[in-house]
Formats: C-alpha cells, structure tokens, sequence
C-alpha cells in the first residue's frame, strides 16, 4: 500500500501564493506518475498537474503559467507551487500516483481563496 501525506493547504486571498507538498512512502522515481487532483464542491475530480518518471510534466489549461510542480527525488515528495491564486482554485486538493494502472491517492487538504 502507497501512502501519500499532503500538507500546506490552508486559506489564502486572491493573488497570494500556497505551496502543497507530498510526502510519498515509496520511491517516486518507480512510479509511472506523481502528481495533483483537485475537487471543488459539486465538481468531478481533475488533473491539475503531474510529472513522470521521465520528468515530463502536464498543466491544466486553468493553472498553466501560475502553478509549478516539482519533485524531491531523495525526500520522496512531489510539490505543487501555486502563485497567483484565483477564488476558482478553491478545492481539495490531492497528490496521486500510479503505476501499472493502479492508482493511489491521498487524504486531501483544503485550498480556499477567498477575501
């Protein structure tokens, strides 16, 4: 069983800046992708960004430019840095990860943007 451990959300006016880390129980280079979902009420789940072994990585259309995600291959954690934060990113955000077509998901953590 992966486990994967989000932190770094919280509350945030419009404009500002939150970095989301998490903390994977396994080696992310072994992993076919890392990367971040999000979950606003009434919405489905989407891809806001991921990163492959390989190191290519995607954006949704919505955050391309504003947020950036790395990774820390000898902590194994992936990071999500969000600048320029709008109230439509209000979510819960989740790390993932797959391999294999196996997908394993975090707890979550809540990122509100509000005034």
């Amino acid at each position: 069983q992966v486990r994967l451990v989000e932190s770094g959300g919280g509350l945030v006016q419009p404009g500002g800046s939150l970095r989301l880390s998490c903390a994977a129980s396994v080696n992310i280079l072994s992993r076919d992708s890392m990367g971040w979902y999000r979950q606003a009420p009434g919405k489905e789940r989407e891809l806001v960004a991921r990163i492959t072994r390989l190191g290519y990585i995607d954006y949704a259309d919505s955050v391309r430019g504003r947020f950036t995600i790395s990774r820390d291959n000898a902590k194994n954690t992936v990071f999500l840095q969000m600048n320029s934060l709008k109230p439509e990113d209000t979510a819960v955000y989740y790390c993932h990860t797959n391999l294999g077509g196996r997908n394993d998901w975090g707890q979550g953590t809540q990122v509100t943007v509000s005034s």
